[in-house]
């Protein structure tokens, strides 16, 4: 009978093909952000844009972050890539005077080296008003207080905190309530079929009446359709 443990060594074979393309990535400069615009859905005009990590391969191919980042931080390689991205996107919107928002998951908020970076980079930039940080944890924030101290350090520059993928865990009515969150992202499995679900449709409507309440703006995901 086959079993999937037998495959292990064809695993560990890919495990460390991709952890050589990363370090070559960040070696070689190869780890860019590309710019995904945001749309007011009344005005029809951008009002800011959402930096997406992208690795170059060898071929000059964009490779998405779903082939490497889970990757990435099994080898510890995750706050460098984060870093590369902080860097980048910062320096291209310094003469610009659009929003951009940064996708940061917890472990970069808890690591010294990211959380240092990106209050030096606050301070030296001077647009903290114009920054975003989106934080993208959806397994759950449990270090409360080591957030809400960031989230207070950076709102003191300006910047804003959105929650992303909402609607994806029991824990996110809680976020709202504990943390000083401006933006929501609804996830995208609330959004890919809202034309034709009408249970997506409620949900959609009570988290968007939720956050009109609570004065926190929202943001859909996989918008994909005319309809």
């Amino acid at each position: 009978m086959y079993e999937s443990s037998m495959n292990i060594e064809h695993e560990y074979e890919q495990n460390l093909l991709w952890a050589k393309k990363i370090k070559d990535a960040l070696k070689e400069d190869r780890i860019v952000p590309l710019f995904q615009p945001i749309v007011d859905v009344e005005s029809k005009k951008i009002v800011k844009y959402e930096a997406l990590m992208r690795m170059i391969d060898k071929d000059g191919n964009f490779v998405s972050p779903i082939h490497f980042l889970e990757l990435a931080k099994k080898n510890k390689l995750y706050p460098q890539l984060t870093k590369m991205m902080l860097d980048k996107t910062f320096e291209k919107f310094k003469d610009l005077k659009t929003q951009v928002s940064i996708n940061l998951s917890v472990h970069d908020i808890l690591n010294e080296m990211v959380y240092s970076s990106i209050m030096k980079k606050l301070t030296t930039y001077n647009f903290g008003n114009r920054i975003v940080f989106e934080i993208i944890e959806s397994d759950g924030i449990e270090n409360f207080e080591q957030v809400l101290e960031f989230i207070k350090e950076v709102k003191s520059h300006g910047a804003k905190i959105s929650i992303d993928d909402f609607g994806t865990g029991y824990s996110n009515f809680e976020y709202l309530m504990k943390l000083k969150v401006d933006y929501i992202k609804i996830d995208a499995s609330m959004i890919k079929d809202i034309d034709t679900n009408k249970n997506s449709q409620l949900v959609t409507e009570t988290i968007i009446d939720l956050a009109k309440k609570m004065n926190i703006k929202t943001v859909a995901e996989f918008i994909h359709s005319e309809s």
